[in-house]
């Protein structure tokens, strides 16, 4: 599969930044879901850099109390944006990213398979900027015309797909805004 600014998984339009947590989809597992989360290291504080040296392996965990919790965790997204717009991808888009955990969509397990993850900088108490909703839809526009299969109802929240579990990307997300898919 291609796309006008796909480079082997990756999207031009994204910085790069690598991440070692990831592997391959299982053979013949094509991509049917984007699963949206939100993150902030330390919690509440934006624009550190702190969430992508988190999906790199690179984190001090010295850096901040919260991180003990943390250091055994190997958690990757295909991308993260954060509050001004920027656009980072960590795994190409045709990797396995270990975003979703223990999950479910539509009654099938294992979200991680056959999904994309991103995830909003943010929290569950402030909204989310303009930015990062015309930047998520320039995205989601992109992922589209790479997988022109995916529905247009193939999106949910990472609360929706770990329920009782993950709280993602909250109450504060606007799904109305939302471009390219939509979201019952």
């Amino acid at each position: 599969m291609s796309g006008l600014g796909w480079a082997e998984g990756w999207w031009d339009l994204a910085a790069r930044a690598p991440s070692p947590h990831w592997d391959d989809r299982p053979v013949g597992a094509q991509v049917e879901l984007v699963v949206l989360h939100a993150i902030s290291l330390p919690p509440d504080r934006f624009g550190t850099g702190e969430v992508q040296r988190f999906f790199q392996g690179l984190l001090d965990w010295d850096a901040h109390p919260y991180y003990a919790q943390l250091r055994e965790l190997r958690v990757s997204a295909h991308f993260f944006i954060e509050r001004d717009g920027k656009i980072w991808q960590h795994v190409p888009v045709q990797g396995r990213a270990w975003h979703a955990g223990v999950s479910a969509w539509r009654g099938r397990p294992a979200c991680n398979d056959f999904s994309i993850g991103i995830e909003l900088e943010g929290n569950a108490m402030e909204s989310f900027a303009d930015r990062q909703y015309d930047r998520l839809n320039i995205l989601l526009a992109a992922l589209r015309q790479y997988y022109p299969a995916l529905a247009e109802d193939a999106i949910a929240g990472h609360s929706e797909i770990a329920p009782g579990r993950k709280w993602d990307p909250g109450p504060q997300f606007d799904w109305q805004r939302l471009e390219h898919f939509r979201h019952d």
